[in-house]
């Protein structure tokens, strides 16, 4: 008899920028755009990687896709695949050792729920 073990899938990462080559102004430019810095200041709370689907966001899937590539690629979030599952989470540590204080301080600018 055989004894099959079932597998956690294994976790595929997403390309991302290495942040020493990220211009400030990309970053800027990323969460500028209400919806990403909604999406950041979520991760910012959640504190683990999130389901991109459990953000609930009120626009299209490739909409949606095409905010998380913007934050990705501008190294303010790194993704992976997990199954048929893609996860986010801030690069909060790599951005304040690149760019100290910018992140917390948009984060918290204007933030209701960070007052």
């Amino acid at each position: 008899m055989s004894i099959h073990v079932r597998r956690a899938p294994a976790k595929k990462a997403l390309p991302q920028p290495d942040l020493r080559e990220v211009p400030v102004d990309l970053v800027l430019r990323a969460l500028g755009e209400p919806l990403r810095l909604g999406i950041a200041r979520s991760l910012a709370r959640a504190d683990h990687p999130m389901n991109c689907s459990a953000f609930g966001l009120s626009v299209s899937k490739s909409t949606s896709t095409y905010h998380f590539k913007v934050l990705r690629e501008s190294g303010v979030i790194s993704q992976f695949e997990e199954g048929t599952s893609r996860y986010s989470e801030l690069r909060e540590t790599e951005m304040e050792q690149r760019f100290p204080g910018l992140l917390a301080s948009i984060l918290a600018a204007d933030d209701p729920i960070a007052l």
